[in-house]
């Protein structure tokens, strides 16, 4: 199954993401702050990163530039997450999708389904 790394600080909104992911059939696991998402991020390769950019210790800007600048993680795809329109527009050349917060659950839902990795989707009837 394929791996979401949910990175939110908001710890009323992270297992509402999880709940989204796992339903777009994604095994996941939540990180709260930048400093445990880079260590964290430096042992596994996530298929999918659900990114808040605004988070205690290293914001979320500098671990996007991280993973990205990461070859071990060319394959990752990164969602923003973001109450902030201008920091959106700014990283969106840099991320796989921007959502705005709020974000609705059916919208993160559907959009991670659409990120998964091809060889771990469903093919039966």
């Amino acid at each position: 199954m394929a791996l979401a790394l949910i990175i939110e600080d908001d710890e009323n909104q992270a297992p509402i993401f999880a709940q989204a992911l796992k339903m777009a059939e994604f095994e996941t696991e939540t990180i709260h702050d930048g400093q445990t998402a880079l260590e964290r991020l430096a042992v596994v390769v996530p298929d999918l990163v659900l990114l808040d950019m605004h988070l205690p210790y290293v914001s979320g800007d500098t671990i996007l530039s991280q993973i990205r600048a990461d070859e071990r993680l060319a394959k990752t795809r990164v969602m923003l997450a973001t109450a902030d329109a201008y920091m959106a527009e700014n990283l969106r050349d840099q991320s796989d999708l921007v959502l705005l917060k709020p974000i609705s659950f059916t919208q993160l839902r559907d959009l991670a389904k659409r990120l998964r990795p091809p060889d771990t989707m469903d093919t039966t009837v």
